[in-house]
């Protein structure tokens, strides 16, 4: 008869050739498995349109009774899931809706189809109508997502009550090394190892307690999911980076009427903290917060802090009392 510690080595032995089995058909599990334990803990669920030409995946809950619908648009080579810690620091104050924006994550991506700044905010605007028609949104963007949020307030304002754009893209900023190697026609952000994921990481993290523990399956399923992206990265990169429409965001927002947030950290070495002034510069009714001690993600990195702006901007918008531009917390 067998020992009790043998027997429990052989089930080590059997778990451990069981992920490996895993891992190789699946090189994304484990990551998938932690988004779906962040997602219950967010209290969200996971749902599935078609709208705008693609099938999207998104994330959402309900709120209290009359509470805003709160929309989060991530930024470039993420996903829904950046907004997780975001989510869980806004406790449920407001019902939520989380998409992987087309071409992201787990939603469609076409070998057909443009993924700069004007194509995602059609196909936003068209998600928005499917799912919540004649129902005004607040709309958060990061990155990427701000310069997509930019625009849908600026083009279709019935369906935008509030904007919110968070360390976002689309105006021409002061020169960064990041700036620099966009310009330049590169992309600073690609991955094919694993010194340029920890490079990744180290760009959009300045708080070195915030940056993601990345476990050896973990990071290679992603090492392996970036390599594949590479070239579908490049191509939405030279559209929202140095393209025609790699400042129209910026351009557009002055059209741009409703109460509007715009939010940095002062350490943000992918989209520098100048590109706050730019905006505010540009719409009528923005406040501004500058967080210090964090880096490009601020969701992440100040999920408490963000949240904590995001609400009383929301609050004191409803209440008709905007802060004026200059105000600065």
């Amino acid at each position: 008869m067998l020992s009790i510690g043998l027997v429990a080595v052989a089930v080590l032995l059997v778990a451990a050739l069981g992920a490996a089995w895993v891992q190789r058909r699946d090189p994304l599990w484990l990551v998938r498995l932690e988004f779906a334990r962040q997602r219950r803990a967010a209290g969200l669920r996971r749902s599935t349109v078609e709208a705008a030409g693609h099938r999207w995946v998104y994330a959402h809950r309900d709120g209290p009774a009359g509470a805003p619908l709160v929309v989060m648009l991530h930024g470039f080579t993420g996903s829904k899931e950046n907004w997780y810690p975001l989510v869980r620091a806004l406790g449920d104050r407001y019902a939520l809706l989380v998409p992987d924006l087309p071409g992201w994550g787990e939603s469609e991506r076409r070998a057909d189809a443009t993924y700069g700044f004007v194509e995602q905010a059609a196909r936003v605007a068209e998600f928005l109508h499917a799912l919540v028609p004649g129902r005004p949104v607040v709309l958060l963007g990061h990155s990427m997502g701000g310069g997509i949020a930019a625009l849908v307030a600026a083009r279709t304002p019935a369906q935008v009550e509030a904007v919110g754009l968070l360390n976002a893209a689309g105006v021409r900023f002061q020169d960064n090394a990041f700036g620099l190697g966009v310009l330049a026609g590169g992309n600073p952000f690609a991955v094919d190892d694993a010194a340029s994921l920890r490079r990744y990481v180290d760009a959009v993290f300045f708080d070195a307690r915030a940056k993601p523990w990345i476990p050896w399956p973990a990071a290679a399923g992603l090492i392996a999911q970036r390599r594949r992206d590479a070239a579908f990265e490049q191509a939405v990169l030279d559209h929202i980076g140095r393209g025609d429409d790699s400042l129209r965001p910026g351009e557009e927002a002055a059209r741009i009427r409703q109460p509007a947030l715009l939010l940095w950290c002062r350490q943000d070495a992918v989209i520098d903290p100048s590109a706050l002034d730019l905006y505010a510069a540009r719409i009528p009714h923005a406040r501004k917060v500058l967080l210090d001690g964090c880096g490009h993600m601020s969701l992440a990195e100040r999920p408490h802090a963000v949240a904590g702006a995001v609400v009383d901007w929301i609050e004191a918008s409803r209440r008709g009392r905007d802060l004026p531009v200059g105000a600065r917390e």
